[in-house]
């Protein structure tokens, strides 16, 4: 009798879930759940505005993925749910929540939720630059070796800087929590009922090293006192490595899903890195870039090396028995979306209607019609910074070479080249400070989608692009770790080396570099890298002045629309509403 595992990917906007035949792979049924609060970068559900670089989610959002994709892949496919092993998730990451002992989220409390702390911090919720920069400054003051495995800096994006923020800004959340915790770890909490926390976002996203633990109590304190004692009192649960078993469903899940009370759950994973498995990599030397509204790049080695600029390096953290490097992009897929919904004019909407196809396929074949080069247009691709290699979410886009004769295609491919000159210095990176990449693997939704993206990628960074088999990466990883924890005497693999090569698959095509291009792209990189180094490296710091000034503006234009709605309430009689502490006396 075949056996099966489901993975359930949870990404930026929405969540899917993946049913696999472990023997062969064979994917029977799919099923997605669009975020019902989406992601709240403007207002909180309430209506309550957010200030600027804000990206919040509500933790409910997560359950009714489950809750509606889980069955809806069993009746799908038809299969018994007494046959279905294993259950595995991935994550974006670092996606961080403030929760209670028993795991309740602080936001589902009345009291807590008109406050933004409470939510879920989305991974580009990227308000907490000034604790990542005060953090960073800090450690390289007291020679913290941590910083050097994170290639110098640790992100905004990441645990302990949006913690920090917390207990700035919100210490009423802050105190009120018994635990800060990823989404992940979180979600699996609700399935199993048991807490875990997984070793790969611990390891990339929280400062945690295998051998070492967390940072000591001394930085925590040197961050702030009230800090000192923060993994005792808020990350206070063990570190489980991935490939292993959390637990298995509880009843309560396993009757609201329709599962088995035996179907086995693993530990949690992030998007990227459980994704290798996904397309058969087993080894060092081959970069992993899953490609959708931001890009992670993950790259295995056999040593640990210290890369700057990278996202980290962490022992165990894709594959046991290697050291796992992760790289990555704020903004990919996003690029796209921001563009086809701001600069494209109605004619091209309507042309596309016409065609029976998408914007995106439509700009996407008259881009293609262009040689590399023939626009004279070139972007930095940083619409929500840089995540490496210069670590700076204050650095913003860039299109440079425009005239009266650009059309929107030639933005469009400017966009898509800017993403794989990215890559290239990614890659780039890694080489010269010897960790070398010499295979190129691409998954996610741009990856099966866009012929021309493959292509320029394969021009750009002057090697084979290798696509991954399944339109759901990062689904079939968690199905494939599913299948791990399930284990051998269920039906399913003792290791994830060998559940790879049953369950993992590539497409036939591979997009191969055209010399021609590649010629035309080499100096086009150049000119790249010295826009790269001038505006990313401190010789005209033009974006963040610029940056600085936008919110000194939107402040001011907050202020002023408040006092003039406290004027009108109290020409209106009404009393206005004063800070705790005061009263119309004093």
């Amino acid at each position: 009798m075949a056996k099966y595992s489901i993975g359930v990917d949870f990404g930026t906007l929405s969540g899917r879930s993946l049913l696999v035949n472990v023997e062969t792979g064979e994917e029977l049924a799919s099923a997605t759940k669009e975020y019902t609060h989406s992601v709240m970068s403007e207002a909180l559900p309430s209506g309550k505005r957010l200030p600027p670089d804000y990206a919040l989610q509500h933790p409910m959002d997560y359950l009714e993925v489950f809750t509606e994709t889980v069955p809806s892949v069993i009746a799908k496919s038809g299969v018994d749910p007494n046959d279905i092993i294993g259950l595995g998730i991935d994550f974006t990451a670092c996606t961080v929540l403030p929760v209670m002992k028993d795991g309740t989220p602080l936001c589902f409390f009345d009291k807590f939720e008109d406050e933004p702390h409470a939510y879920v911090k989305l991974w580009k919720h990227h308000a907490a630059q000034d604790k990542a920069n005060d953090l960073n400054a800090i450690a390289g003051k007291r020679g913290e070796a941590f910083l050097a495995r994170y290639g110098g800096k640790i992100s905004s994006e990441w645990m302990i800087p949006k913690i920090w923020e917390v207990y700035d800004e919100a210490p009423d959340v802050y105190n009120t929590c018994d635990s800060f915790i990823e989404a992940a770890d979180w979600v699996i909490w609700q399935l199993t009922g048991v807490q875990t926390r997984n070793s790969c976002t611990a390891g990339y996203k929280a400062i945690w090293n295998k051998k070492e633990g967390y940072p000591s109590k001394d930085f925590f304190a040197a961050l702030d006192a009230g800090l000192e004692n923060l993994v005792e009192e808020k990350l206070n649960c063990p570190i489980t490595p991935i490939g292993t078993r959390a637990g298995k469903i509880s009843p309560f899940v396993a009757d609201a899903l329709g599962l088995s009370e035996n179907t086995c759950v693993a530990v949690a994973n992030v998007d990227a890195h459980v994704t290798m498995p996904a397309l058969k990599i087993d080894g060092p030397g081959k970069m992993l870039a899953i490609i959708g509204t931001s890009t992670c790049h993950i790259l295995l080695g056999e040593n640990e090396r210290y890369v700057p600029g990278i996202c980290g390096v962490v022992e165990d953290g894709v594959y046991p028995g290697y050291f796992g490097y992760e790289a990555g992009q704020s903004c990919v897929g996003d690029h796209f979306a921001w563009f086809v919904n701001n600069c494209v004019p109605k004619t091209y909407y309507d042309a596309a209607e016409a065609e029976g196809i998408s914007v995106h396929e439509y700009l996407t074949a008259k881009a293609a019609a262009k040689k590399p080069g023939e626009s004279g247009i070139i972007a930095l691709d940083w619409w929500n910074g840089n995540r490496s290699i210069l670590v700076d979410v204050d650095l913003t886009g860039l299109f440079l070479g425009m005239t009266l004769q650009t059309v929107p295609e030639d933005l469009y491919r400017a966009l898509i080249e800017a993403t794989a000159f990215g890559t290239k210095t990614i890659i780039d990176n890694f080489n010269s400070h010897g960790v070398p990449v010499t295979e190129f693997y691409a998954s996610g939704g741009i990856s099966q989608k866009n012929e021309l993206a493959m292509q320029i990628y394969a021009d750009i960074i002057n090697l084979p692009v290798h696509i991954g088999g399944s339109a759901q990466g990062p689904a079939l990883g968690s199905a494939i770790f599913g299948a791990v924890a399930a284990g051998s005497e269920n039906g399913g693999y003792d290791d994830v080396f060998t559940a790879a090569k049953a369950m993992g698959s590539l497409k036939d095509k591979v997009y191969m570099p055209i010399p021609e291009n590649a010629a035309v792209y080499e100096k086009l990189y150049q000119e790249y890298t010295r826009l790269h180094d001038y505006f990313g490296r401190g010789a005209n710091d033009c974006m963040k002045r610029i940056k600085n000034l936008k919110g000194e503006v939107i402040a001011k234009k907050a202020a002023e629309e408040a006092s003039s709605v406290l004027e009108t309430s109290t020409a209106n009689g009404d009393s206005p509403t004063l800070p705790d502490g005061y009263n119309s006396a004093e």
